[in-house]
């Protein structure tokens, strides 16, 4: 079993800053990749940004410039570092890893609520 634990979300004003963090554990063998995803009530799950073992990094258009993710391969951990957040970045967020002939695994998401 892999298990993901999420942390850092919360209540923050617009244009302020929130880092979310994520540890994989358990029986882990190799991840590809880390990242998260957001879902809205209502609307679909979305990729928010992801990394991969190399370091290469992809972002949702909507947060480009103002998310950052990173990754600590040793540690199995991966962190979103969020700033200038807008009301419309309200959701809950989910981490995942995407481990090598396993599969995915998915955290338990985190609210993250930006008030205007």
């Amino acid at each position: 079993q892999v298990q993901l634990v999420e942390s850092g979300g919360g209540l923050v004003q617009a244009g302020g800053s929130l880092r979310l963090s994520c540890a994989a554990s358990g029986s882990i063998s190799s991840i590809n990749a880390m990242g998260w995803y957001r879902q809205v009530l209502g609307k679909q799950r979305e990729l928010v940004a992801a990394i991969a073992n190399g370091g290469n990094t992809n972002y949702a258009d909507s947060v480009k410039g103002r998310f950052t993710i990173s990754r600590d391969n040793a540690k199995n951990t991966v962190a979103l570092q969020m700033t200038s957040l807008k009301p419309e970045d309200t959701a809950v967020y989910y981490c995942y890893a995407r481990l090598d002939r396993v599969g995915t695994y998915w955290g338990q998401g985190t609210q993250v609520t930006v008030s205007s």
